[in-house]
């Protein structure tokens, strides 16, 4: 394929069948004479040892097709949209350069917008107004400084959990440093229109390589059969051993509940669990119900996009429809 040709990028909330969709193209494409190499878009699957409460891709699925994105950071190590943007870039490189064709899959949007539009305008952050919101949500809670963010910030904070401190820390950072909201941040961001960054677009990592991105959105018409979806492969994640993961990560000291990694869904409720705070069915109903309100964030930061393909995984025509379309796209057939 050729650095013009667009990227297709297949995002959607979690457990919406995004991964079984790649891996489908991915064989299709095999069986034509084409070898499609699978860029992971997902904040999760960058750490190494988080296997079976992220849902990675099996070892034989990571056999068969080429990932990029999975195993690449410990888990105590800070990564980042981007450090992801940057990343992806050299593994397009790549890909291009084996004459391989890549296929971008995943559901953290950040990362998205990161790749596509560039995050470097927003302030740098600040440790004095770092140290001073970290001292506060010490005697208050991170809820009430997320409380704090909804009244500046709307927007944001309703794309963001409570307890998400990382994130709600630099949101409300940005708004004291800049008088404006990361909202607004992003909406001077070239519009959010599915496709990449072209020239003049804000993205100083690697801006004269500009990214140009067809978006692909799964999303479930039905919300209680995503629903259905979450609480069973959760089942299977315990089934699979997700507490042994969780007490041979809990064997490294530099792991805290407070790294990002250790805040992914199902991880801190885990984690809490093992520490006696809950009971085993609450850290089910808890680690079931976060997964749920990611779902629904997901959904709504892609209901702000403008120009996307949306395709039903409960509808099987659209789901084959798509299959042909990306191979279409890709002129593999």
């Amino acid at each position: 394929m050729t650095s013009e040709q667009p990227v297709i990028a297949i995002v959607g909330p979690t457990a919406s069948g995004k991964s079984s969709l790649a891996m489908a193209i991915t064989r299709l494409a095999k069986q034509l004479g084409k070898t499609i190499e699978i860029i992971s878009m997902d904040s999760a699957l960058v750490y190494r040892g988080m296997d079976i409460g992220t849902a990675k891709p099996s070892k034989s699925e990571m056999q068969e097709v080429r990932h990029h994105g999975i195993d690449i950071a410990e888990p105590e190590d800070p990564y980042s949209a981007a450090k992801f943007a940057h990343d992806a870039k050299q593994w397009l490189k790549e890909i291009r350069e084996r004459n391989n064709i890549p296929l971008i899959v995943g559901g953290t949007m950040l990362y998205w917008r990161a790749l596509a539009h560039g995050l470097s305008n927003m302030p740098a952050a600040s440790p004095e107004i770092r140290v001073e919101i970290e001292s506060r949500a010490s005697k208050l809670g991170w809820p009430a400084i997320h409380d704090e963010l909804a009244q500046v910030d709307p927007e944001t904070a309703a794309r963001l959990e409570k307890n998400d401190a990382q994130r709600v820390q630099r949101a409300l950072e940005i708004y004291l440093l800049s008088g404006k909201t990361m909202s607004e941040w992003l909406q001077e961001q070239p519009k959010e229109s599915g496709r990449g960054s072209g020239p003049g677009s804000d993205d100083s990592d690697n801006s004269d390589a500009s990214i140009n991105l067809r978006l692909i959105s799964i999303e479930p018409s039905d919300r209680s059969v995503l629903h259905e979806r979450i609480a069973r492969r959760f089942e299977h994640m315990i089934a699979a051993g997700f507490l042994d993961e969780m007490k041979d990560l809990r064997q490294n000291p530099r792991l805290h509940p407070n790294l990002p990694s250790m805040r992914a869904v199902g991880y801190r409720q885990a984690w809490d669990h093992l520490d006696g705070n809950i009971t085993f069915q609450e850290f089910q109903d808890q680690a079931i119900a976060a997964t749920r309100q990611l779902a629904k964030r997901q959904l709504t930061w892609l209901r702000g996009i403008q120009v996307k393909e949306v395709v039903d995984p409960l509808d099987e025509s659209q789901m084959k429809r798509c299959e042909q379309d990306v191979l279409a796209h890709y002129q593999i057939i």
